[in-house]
């Protein structure tokens, strides 16, 4: 029974060594907090810079729709139309400067109203479809020719952007810029705050990826379409290329 009980105090000795433990770490853990967010020696910074980029690409999109009783009919009638702007299309291709995609080519049925004793089925009365062409490259000059020799398919939307290599190229440029004027910051706001220098902490460096710019209604477009010798008036603008520099710095004596 003796050895038992001394067993049993050891026990209780080590269980209480181990709550005192546990009760220390959870008053501490507030307290490490409390010395955490009371720190004033680290910096919050952002800095950007921007440049404009004359936009290098340029996008076509030629549709057309069909509609008949026969939906194999209107599905062959699509066909044709976009073989015969594939094949004018295809004396101009050329990988990087003018690409060429072919769209969806989709059938569906029209529907009349609901006939008595159809059970309550709506009936086909016809079918109709579309499809289109895309065609886009660097290559403005050849490709907004096309919108006057493609005579099977309309234009139905233009739109400039900008390529990856000039996409690119231009960060490469302003990123050393946008990193420059975050020194620049860090330097003044911690001598600002009675600080001698900074070290960089952690940071992030991001560019904005420019929006492709549709150019003008899709009616003048199929207008300027109907002139075979008539190519696409190109004006594309330019696009804004910016780098963002995000981070913290902490501030040294």
């Amino acid at each position: 029974m003796i050895k038992s009980s001394k067993t049993l105090s050891r026990t209780l000795s080590a269980a209480g060594a181990t709550a005192v433990v546990a009760v220390a770490a959870i008053a501490a853990t507030p307290a490490m907090a409390q010395a955490q967010a009371a720190r004033t020696d680290v910096l919050s910074l952002s800095a950007s810079a921007t440049t404009e980029v004359t936009r290098d690409l340029l996008q076509l999109r030629f549709s057309t729709t069909r509609e008949g009783k026969d939906a194999t009919a209107v599905q062959n009638e699509l066909k044709q139309a976009l073989d015969a702007a594939l094949a004018e299309a295809r004396k101009v291709a050329k990988p990087g400067q003018v690409d060429l995609q072919a769209g969806n080519l989709s059938v569906y049925p029209r529907y009349g109203q609901t006939k008595p004793g159809a059970n309550g089925q709506p009936q086909i009365t016809g079918w109709q479809g579309s499809v289109e062409l895309l065609v886009q490259g660097r290559d403005m000059e050849a490709i907004s020719k096309l919108s006057g020799r493609i005579q099977s398919l309309a234009i139905a939307n233009v739109s400039y952007g900008l390529s990856r290599e000039a996409r690119e190229k231009a960060e490469g440029e302003v990123v050393s810029q946008a990193i420059a004027s975050y020194k620049a910051k860090a330097s003044i706001y911690a001598q600002q705050f009675g600080y001698s220098g900074y070290r960089v902490g952690e940071v992030s460096v991001n560019a904005d990826q420019p929006m492709p710019v549709m150019a003008a209604p899709m009616a003048r477009f199929k207008t300027m379409a109907a002139s075979a010798d008539e190519a696409l008036p190109v004006e594309s603008g330019k696009a804004t290329v910016s780098v963002n520099v995000n981070g913290n710095v902490v501030m040294t004596r």
